[in-house]
C-alpha cells in the first residue's frame, strides 16, 4: 500500500499538522500528512479568529517565513482589527474574525495545490521506533507506513476525555473519536507525560438572539491584513460581532450547578488555561466582579451560527442554558451544542531540541498542544518550525533556529523547551524582553531573508521586503535632510496642540514629536510629491513612520540584545559534566542535567538556575 518510505510524515492536521506538512513539502520532502478525518483538516476547534494580543505577530511572521496561516486568514476574514492601536507600534497586534467553513477550505485547497503532498486518513496507533530512531507509523489497521522522520501534532486528541457537568465520554473534540496508542508507545520510550485542560463555549442561533441590546463592534474603518505577499487584499466589506454582559442574576445560576461541575467535584484534575478560564471558574476566582465581557462572534458569512467567547464552560447543559437565557440579548436563546471541558495528554516540552526534535528518539518532533501549548497560532508556529527542521536534518542541512531577539516563534519555543510548562501556554508581548525589535510590522525585514534561504521563502517575496526596507530607509533619509518652513508648520502643530518653532527646521524632528503622526506629515505638499513620485504604498509609509518616531527605542533595545547574545554564543559540550562543579547549586546541577542547555544563555533562563550558578560554570569552562 505504501511501499516507498517518505522523507516527512505529519500526524494530525490541525493548525499545527498542516503548516508542517506545508513546509515540508515546499521545501521538497516527500511528505505524507495522516488525520482521523479528511473532512476536517485546519478546524477552528474553538473561536473562529487568528490573531490578537502577541499571537497577530506570530501569524506575522509565520507568513515572512513562508507559511499559510496568513494568506489564509486574509482570504477567508469577515473582519479585522488592528488591536493596540492607542500604545506604541511595539504592541500592535492585528486579528482577524474569521469565516470557520471557509478557512478550513481554503486550507485545505491550498494544501491540495502544494507539490509533494500526499493524504491518508485514519487513526495513528503507534510509532515504530528502532535503536533510538523514528521509522515510521503504525495505523489502527495494522498498516505501517515508512518515514525518514515524523512530526507530531495531536492536538486535543491523545487519549481526549470530554466533560460536561457529570457527563463524560471520549473524544478528540466534539463529533470526534479521541486517539489511543501514540501515549503508550512514547511513554514506553522513556517519555514524561502529562495531562491538561481546556473548554469551549456553547455554539448558539444567532436568529434567536436581539442585538439591538448589545453593543455593535465593528471592524477597522481602514483594514490592513496579515500577508506582506500580493497574493491577498484587505477586507472591503465586514461584519460586525457585538458585545454583552453576564450580570449577577446568570452568576447564581452558573453557581446552582458547581456541585455537577466536573471543574469543582474533582472530575477534572488537570490545569486549564490561566488567560482563558471558564465562566464558572471567572466567577468563582473574581466573586467581586458583577459581570463579565462577553463577545458575539459570528462563525462567518453565510451562517447564522454564533460563537459566545467568555462563556466557556463544563457545567451541565440545562445550566448552561439557564444562565444564558438570563444574558442582556440572549433571553430566547437556541443552542446548536453545549460547551464542554476537554482532558488530554501532553508531553512536558523540556524533553525537546530548539528544533522541537525530542532529546530520546531521533527523527521524531513535536508540534502544538503536545507540547503544552493553547492557541491555534502558537501551534502553527510550532508545526512551521518542525516542519522545516525535520525537512533539513532529513536532507542533511543546518537546523533553522530562531532566537529571542528574532521573533516571538523563538521567544516561544525557547521558554517550551527552557522553561517547560505545567499549564497551557499562552503567547504574551510580556514574554519577548526584545518586544520593541519584534513588532508585527517588520516581521518580513527579519524573517524572510533567513527562510529564502533554506529554499521556502520565495524570491518574489523577498524581493518584495527588499523595496520595502529600501524605501522606507530612503523616505527616513528624507525627513532627516528635508527643511520645512515656520509658515507651513506652526498651523499643524497648533492644531496638535505642539510648541510652535521660531525657525524653519528638519522635518524628522517635526514628526518625531509625539503628537505628530503620519497624517500631519501628509499635508506638507513635499512629502505628498516625495511619494507621488516614488509609488510608495501604506506599507512603507507606516514603516518610515515607525523608524523616525521610535528610532531612539529600536537602537537600545538593539543593543541591549547584542550584548545579550554574546552569551548564545558561549556553547555548552553535550556531554558536559555538571557533577562535576562542587561549588554549583543542587537545584541548579539537576535542573542542567536534565534540560542539558545548548549555551550559557539558554542555561541562564532555567527557573533554579541562578546567576552565581552561572558564574561558576563560566569559570569552569574557562571563560
Amino acid at each position: 500500500m505504501f511501499l516507498e518510505e517518505y522523507d516527512v510524515i505529519v500526524v494530525g492536521a490541525g493548525h499545527a499538522g498542516c503548516e508542517a506538512a506545508a513546509a515540508a513539502a515546499n521545501l521538497g520532502s516527500k511528505t505524507l500528512l495522516v488525520t482521523m478525518s479528511l473532512q476536517n483538516i485546519a478546524q477552528m476547534s474553538c473561536n473562529p479568529a487568528m490573531g490578537g494580543i502577541a499571537k497577530g505577530q506570530i501569524v506575522r511572521e509565520i507568513d515572512a517565513l513562508g507559511g499559510y496561516s496568513g494568506i489564509v486568514s486574509d482570504r477567508t476574514a469577515i473582519q479585522f482589527k488592528m488591536l493596540n492601536k492607542s500604545k506604541g507600534p511595539a504592541m500592535w497586534s492585528p486579528r482577524v474574525q474569521s469565516d470557520r467553513m471557509r478557512f478550513a477550505e481554503e486550507w485545505r485547497m491550498m494544501l491540495e495545490g502544494t507539490p509533494n503532498l500526499d493524504f491518508y486518513q485514519e487513526m495513528v496507533k503507534g510509532l515504530i521506533i528502532e535503536d533510538g530512531k523514528i521509522k515510521g507509523i503504525r495505523t489502527a489497521l495494522g498498516v505501517e507506513i515508512r518515514s525518514k522522520s515524523v512530526v507530531l501534532t495531536n492536538g486535543t486528541f491523545l487519549n481526549g476525555l470530554i466533560h460536561i457537568g457529570e457527563k463524560q465520554f471520549g473524544g478528540g473534540r466534539a463529533g470526534e473519536s479521541a486517539a489511543f496508542g501514540i501515549t503508550e508507545d512514547l511513554i514506553q520510550a522513556g517519555f514524561e507525560a502529562g495531562r491538561m485542560k481546556t473548554g469551549t463555549p456553547p455554539r448558539v442561533d444567532g436568529r434567536s438572539l436581539d442585538y439591538s441590546k448589545m453593543n455593535e463592534e465593528k471592524g477597522d474603518a481602514k483594514p490592513d491584513k496579515f500577508s506582506y505577499s500580493d497574493l491577498t487584499k484587505p477586507l472591503e466589506f465586514q461584519k460586525s460581532c457585538h458585545m454583552t454582559y453576564t450580570s449577577n442574576e446568570v452568576h447564581n445560576i452558573l453557581r446552582e450547578g458547581f456541585d455537577r461541575s466536573p471543574m469543582f467535584n474533582g472530575r477534572i484534575k488537570s490545569i486549564g488555561p490561566r488567560y482563558c478560564p471558564s465562566i464558572e471558574d471567572k466567577i468563582n476566582r473574581f466573586a467581586d466582579k458583577e459581570r463579565h465581557q462577553l463577545f458575539v462572534e459570528p462563525e462567518g458569512w453565510n451562517t447564522c451560527e454564533v460563537y459566545v467567547n467568555g462563556f466557556s464552560t463544563s457545567l451541565p447543559e440545562d445550566i448552561q442554558f439557564e444562565a444564558l437565557r438570563t444574558v442582556a440579548g440572549f433571553e430566547k436563546v437556541k443552542f446548536f451544542r453545549p460547551g464542554y471541558a476537554i482532558e488530554y495528554d501532553y508531553f512536558p516540552p523540556t524533553q525537546l531540541k530548539h528544533t522541537l526534535e525530542t532529546k530520546l528518539v531521533e527523527g521524531l518532533y513535536f508540534a502544538g498542544q503536545i507540547n503544552g501549548t493553547t492557541g491555534y497560532e502558537e501551534a502553527a508556529s510550532q508545526g512551521l518550525m518542525a516542519g522545516i527542521n525535520a525537512h533539513l536534518k532529513v536532507h542533511e542541512q543546518a537546523p533553522l533556529i530562531l532566537k529571542r531577539d528574532e521573533a516571538y516563534i523563538g521567544v516561544l519555543i525557547d521558554d517550551l523547551i527552557t522553561k517547560g510548562t505545567e499549564e497551557p501556554y499562552r503567547m504574551f508581548t510580556s514574554r519577548a524582553e526584545y518586544r520593541t525589535l519584534l513588532r508585527q510590522d517588520n516581521a518580513d525585514f527579519r524573517l524572510t531573508p533567513m527562510s529564502y534561504e533554506i529554499g521556502l521563502a520565495s524570491e518574489a517575496r523577498l524581493r518584495r521586503m527588499e523595496r520595502k526596507l529600501k524605501e522606507s530607509e530612503k523616505m527616513v533619509a528624507f525627513f532627516r535632510e528635508t527643511s520645512v518652513s515656520i509658515a507651513e508648520t506652526n498651523p499643524i502643530l497648533e492644531a496638535k496642540e505642539s510648541a510652535l518653532i521660531n525657525q524653519g527646521d528638519k522635518m524628522f524632528k517635526i514628526f518625531s514629536r509625539p503628537q505628530i503622526e503620519l497624517e500631519d506629515i501628509l499635508k506638507f505638499e513635499k512629502v505628498k510629491e516625495y511619494i507621488d513620485s516614488n509609488d510608495l504604498d501604506q506599507e512603507i509609509l507606516e514603516q518610515a513612520e515607525i523608524q523616525v518616531k521610535y528610532s531612539g527605542y529600536i537602537e537600545k533595545e538593539r543593543n541591549n540584545a547584542d550584548k545579550l547574545t554574546r552569551l548564545e554564543d558561549v556553547k555548552i559540550p553535550e556531554d558536559f559534566d555538571y557533577n562535576k562543579i562542587k561549588s554549583m547549586s543542587i537545584e541548579a546541577k539537576q535542573k542542567l542535567n536534565k534540560i542539558r542547555p545548548v549555551t550559557i544563555s539558554q542555561a541562564s533562563r532555567i527557573s533554579g538556575v541562578s546567576p552565581s550558578d552561572i558564574s561558576v560554570l563560566l569559570i569552569y569552562m574557562g571563560r
